[in-house]
């Protein structure tokens, strides 16, 4: 855990130092658990948005965009269940004065047993050396079996609590597993107890003529409540997706991680509409193809696993996450659910307006069922970043941290340097930087010698560095120096377009899936 720790602390570190993530009006000692993305930090978020909306919108004819407002009419929020069910089960220690959320206490307590697995693989490793074989160690080795029995039968009972709103035994559970307080270490707790996490906001000129209303914890809604004119306006047929990103807000009282659980955040959702009893196949089909699209960014096929939902909301018949191993272990990265008709049937019942679809083939009219695909984008970027920064030792003995996103996502694809700061070198530099510009996100940078300029651009994950050097003058050459290998190619100017694009281009990330 020391060594996760220390990780962490270094990505925080390293996103304030080199303009990625700040803390919210930090002169004013801050706003808990609320961010601002700066300047290097906006440009990565932006390029995640777009590779996602390129491979959900732009790569399939049958799913569209929306961008629905934020405040909603309240109805909106009791038809979806939000204004009862919406809840995080919290406890408080009574020694250390600490609010936990109860279900995070346990799940972290599994988290635990994940990592004494990992030590059992590590030291299993050494032992046989080349001829380990690591599945089968797991399938059979009788302490790692344990682990997994316990851990999954932990989650399973708590799943099943919560599901019937037992607050009493998920305490019951905390007492059994002997869960202490991370601050205190003391196992003095309170009962457990619901929260709602909306937050209230009134609209209107007058306190007498204002109107409760909520931001909205969730960007679904808004899709749900847009089916027909969406359907209707763009003729669309069953099945067919919208899709949306944008803010959401939920009060999280135990706010932490970082950005990883924030009180105003972006997700990246897609309704994906179904004709009934369709949807598990769909569901599946769904599963496997936001799978791919995060494999295609090359952070690791061993640090993405599925974990199937115990506890079900009471909306769906079926519900996955997509997990992703930050520095502090696994945690969910992208929701997968089947969400049957209960939305839209939902929005029917309290609006009274019809929000069916009419099925040419069947020659019926029916509610729609549908699949839910939603991403953080917040905590891609987070997934993105942390597992992107690296420290690497070099063969002079000296250390260099890199930066090492994908290059489709660098904030900035190339920054050109000139050698000095006179001979025309700059004026060149210059001209190099206004023609790339057109086509990509470029850096100029003159101060300092050469080999801190490329460590500059290496933490902040630029791919390539473009020197202009006396050389230039003559033949119209520049050395072109790769970030991940370090290695260094003469170039002719006119070839530096291609080589980027090669190396940049969209497609080529999105055809690995």
């Amino acid at each position: 855990m020391a060594n996760q720790d220390d990780q962490f602390k270094k990505v925080v570190s390293h996103a304030k130092e080199y303009g990625f993530v700040f803390q919210s009006s930090e002169i004013y000692d801050g706003l808990s658990a609320v961010y601002d993305y700066a300047q290097n930090g906006v440009e990565l978020k932006k390029n995640i948005r777009e590779y996602w909306w390129k491979a959900m919108v732009q790569m399939h004819e049958n799913i569209v965009g929306l961008d629905a407002a934020i405040f909603m009419h309240p109805t909106t929020w009791k038809a979806s269940g939000h204004v009862d069910a919406f809840n995080d089960p919290l406890i408080d220690n009574k020694d250390s004065k600490k609010r936990y959320r109860a279900d995070v206490l346990i799940e972290d307590y599994v988290a635990k047993l994940d990592d004494k697995i990992e030590k059992e693989v590590e030291k299993a490793a050494k032992r046989f050396g080349d001829t380990f074989d690591k599945e089968q160690f797991l399938a059979t080795n009788e302490r790692v079996l344990g682990y997994k029995t316990k851990g999954e039968a932990i989650l399973k009972r708590m799943g099943k609590s919560l599901g019937e709103e037992n607050l009493a035994d998920v305490k019951a559970l905390i007492e059994e597993l002997e869960i202490v307080c991370p601050l205190s270490g003391s196992k003095n707790w309170t009962e457990v107890k619901q929260f709602n996490l909306m937050f209230g906001t009134k609209i209107g000129a007058s306190a007498d003529a204002s109107m409760d209303l909520y931001l909205r914890p969730e960007t679904a809604q808004g899709i749900f409540v847009n089916f027909s004119n969406v359907q209707k306006s763009g003729r669309m047929k069953i099945p067919f997706g919208i899709a949306q990103t944008g803010k959401a807000f939920r009060n999280e009282i135990v706010a932490r991680q970082f950005i990883f659980r924030m009180r105003e955040f972006e997700q990246m959702e897609m309704q994906f509409f179904v004709r009934p009893g369709t949807q598990k196949e769909w569901y599946e089909e769904w599963k496997q193809a936001r799978l791919k699209w995060h494999l295609s960014l090359g952070l690791g096929k061993e640090n993405y696993r599925f974990h199937d939902h115990d506890k079900l909301a009471h909306y769906a018949d079926a519900a996955a996450d997509i997990e992703f191993k930050f520095p502090f272990g696994f945690k969910e990265l992208e929701g997968i659910h089947s969400r049957t008709d209960f939305d839209l049937s939902s929005h029917e019942k309290f609006s009274g307006k019809k929000l069916q679809y009419f099925d040419p083939e069947l020659n019926e009219h029916y509610v729609p069922y549908v699949v839910e695909t939603s991403v953080g984008l917040d905590r891609m970027f987070l997934a993105v970043f942390s597992n992107s920064l690296q420290e690497e030792e070099l063969e002079n003995g000296t250390t260099r941290t890199v930066l090492r996103l994908p290059a489709v996502l660098a904030p900035t694809k190339a920054a050109i340097l000139p050698l000095v700061k006179k001979d025309g070198l700059p004026e060149i530099a210059s001209k190099i930087m206004d023609d790339l510009k057109w086509d990509f996100s470029v850096d100029y940078d003159e101060k300092d010698a050469v080999g801190r300029r490329y460590r500059r651009q290496d933490a902040v994950g630029t791919p390539f560095c473009i020197t202009v050097d006396h050389e230039t003058l003559e033949n119209d050459t520049v050395t072109i120096r790769y970030r991940d290998t370090m290695a260094q190619n003469r170039v002719k100017i006119s070839e530096l377009r291609d080589i980027i694009k090669e190396e940049v281009d969209v497609k080529k990330w999105l055809m690995k899936m």
